[in-house]
């Protein structure tokens, strides 16, 4: 059950067995993930024709050297301009083509399983609260948009001292063309219940310009 289908060449049976079983499962293991990983729809579409994308590379190749350094050569020459997704969604990625390389090598079994233990794994993980902890939860990403005119420096320390238990500046960056500043702060909160009368607080020294106070996340950007 768990050999290769696979024998010194690859037969048409063999070929079209590997691709329906990996679109099939692929198909499920996205459908699977897709209750865990908030993205688009287009996403799960790739997730799921990503095994048997892959295997197809992989049987194509079969251990011809030259073939595999062509490929590589033509992946060599794709630009990708798309923003960097999410942990979870490089994780989807990273399982899909993990299974593929598998079914591509003819062991459908072990693509199976990959796929989709992985996936049940993913989505029971993901209800779990084993790898959260209350002062991680806490954290929030606190940015303001300043005037060029402002100087920062010292300007909420005030504020900061009252409301926050913690306070770390994780950057700062020009916006508006030049004409504003947009400070980040990774914060904690003394009382979250005076979230409204800590934004009020800042909105005075900043001249109301835009604030916002948004979950602190790597897949969140800083800036």
């Amino acid at each position: 059950m768990f050999d290769s289908i696979y024998s010194n060449t690859v037969t048409p049976s063999q070929f079209f067995l590997m691709a329906a079983v990996s679109l099939l499962t692929g198909f499920l293991y996205a459908w699977i993930m897709s209750f865990r990983v908030r993205s688009s729809r287009r996403f799960f579409v790739v997730a799921a024709l990503l095994p048997f994308v892959v295997s197809a590379v992989i049987t194509f190749v079969n251990g011809n050297i030259g073939a595999g350094v062509a490929i590589g050569g033509a992946f060599g020459l794709i630009r990708f301009r798309s923003a960097q997704g999410s942990a979870d969604e490089l994780a989807a990625i990273l399982v899909a083509m993990a299974a593929g390389i598998a079914f591509g090598m003819g062991y459908l079994a072990y693509g199976i399983v990959i796929l989709l233990s992985l996936a049940v794994l993913f989505f029971l993980l993901g209800n779990l609260s084993l790898f959260e902890h209350k002062g991680m939860q806490s954290e929030r990403l606190l940015r303001i948009t300043i005037p060029e005119s402002l100087e920062y420096q010292g300007t909420f320390d005030e504020a900061f001292a009252h409301y926050l238990k913690a306070v770390e500046s994780v950057g700062v960056k020009t916006t508006g063309m030049g004409s504003m500043f947009r400070l980040s702060y990774k914060i904690r909160m003394k009382d979250p219940s005076e979230e409204k009368e800590f934004i009020d607080e800042l909105r005075t020294r900043n001249g109301n310009l835009e604030i916002a106070i948004l979950p602190y996340t790597e897949d969140v950007p800083q800036l």
